[in-house]
């Protein structure tokens, strides 16, 4: 791999043309968050003092916050903005962010500031020594429910052992990374996006930064246990055919369970005769084989639909208005 050294990355940095970072923040119904949100990253970016843009993605919000992007906007014009059409999701808000930056490196950020800005400083030092992508590891997840803690715990273990990446466990989308790992992750333009298996798909060089995650500043989480649950589908499935595979053994086992079952009665009616079998071990019966198959239906069916959304071939966002930002793509 070609990893250019730290003196590259700094003559990069120092193009007057271009800034050093990109900042990421996709939001929705972020009003309240915002006046400290700007404050915050402007003083950790004076403190960096590097050149840097932000790229705020307003995911088709419902409340003030087109307004207040606005008013930054216009008090600072390193703050840019994109407007959706309607609300798209996070991952293609985060999407839409990457393909407005020109940044030498970019980070994502969430607008809650359970990402605290000042970490990126630490990002920018091991962005120097070389690394590709700098990641932000939670120490902790204290902010969090036992039952999410839990969920999160037992997601990552089970994607890390279907695919064939492997996804940091106790990572967001907090992270820095240089230019050619977005110009790569842009390419992979899928419906269904995962974006924290995406990221570790694109491999490169990687570092960690470990950090103590806070609560939000105000308002609150737009990921409920029923979005959580569909976001864990899409990464699992977008990432791995394991299901498949396993819906495939079910069926191959069930089938052999019935072949041998049905030696056991013809051989028990040749010794023993003719009886009438009970009801009950009946119903027991089709309602298992019946339940199985459609699992496996369902299954064969998550995969079907992700094919159909992506032979559509649809945009993955469309932009209403973009300020600071010479073109919409």
């Amino acid at each position: 791999m070609n990893i250019p050294p730290p003196q590259s990355r700094a003559a990069t940095a120092a193009d007057p043309t271009t800034p050093t970072l990109s900042i990421v923040v996709p939001m929705f119904n972020e009003e309240d968050t915002l006046p400290a949100l700007f404050h915050r990253l402007g003083q950790a970016m004076d403190k960096i003092g590097e050149s840097y843009e932000i790229i705020c993605v307003n995911d088709g919000s419902t409340d003030g916050t087109a307004r207040v992007l606005a008013e930054a906007h216009d008090r600072d014009g390193r703050i840019k903005v994109l407007n959706f059409s309607r609300n798209f999701g996070k991952e293609v808000a985060l999407t839409a962010g990457l393909d407005a930056t020109s940044g030498a490196a970019v980070v994502p950020i969430d607008a809650d500031l359970q990402d605290p800005p000042e970490l990126i400083a630490d990002f920018l030092e091991k962005w120097r020594e070389g690394y590709d992508v700098v990641y932000g590891v939670r120490r902790n997840r204290e902010t969090d429910t036992v039952l999410k803690r839990w969920s999160a715990a037992k997601f990552y273990q089970t994607i890390n052992r279907l695919s064939g990446v492997s996804i940091p466990s106790n990572t967001g989308d907090f992270r820095l990374m240089d230019r050619r790992v977005v110009g790569a992750v842009g390419r992979l333009r899928e419906r269904n996006r995962f974006m924290k298996g995406l990221f570790a798909w694109v491999g490169f060089r990687h570092a960690e930064v470990f950090y103590d995650r806070p609560e939000r500043i105000a308002g609150e989480t737009k990921f409920n246990y029923w979005r959580l649950w569909n976001f864990a589908l899409d990464g699992i499935t977008g990432f791995s055919t394991v299901p498949l595979r396993i819906a495939g053994y079910i069926g191959m086992l069930t089938a052999i369970g019935a072949i041998f079952y049905g030696i056991f009665l013809i051989v028990r009616t040749l010794i023993y005769g003719i009886d009438v079998p009970g009801y009950a071990s009946l119903m027991v019966a089709v309602l298992l084989i019946g339940g199985l198959q459609l699992i496996v239906l369902g299954v064969i069916g998550e995969y079907l639909g992700r094919l159909y959304e992506e032979s559509r071939k649809r945009p993955l966002y469309i932009v209403e208005s973009s300020l600071g930002l010479t073109q919409d793509k």
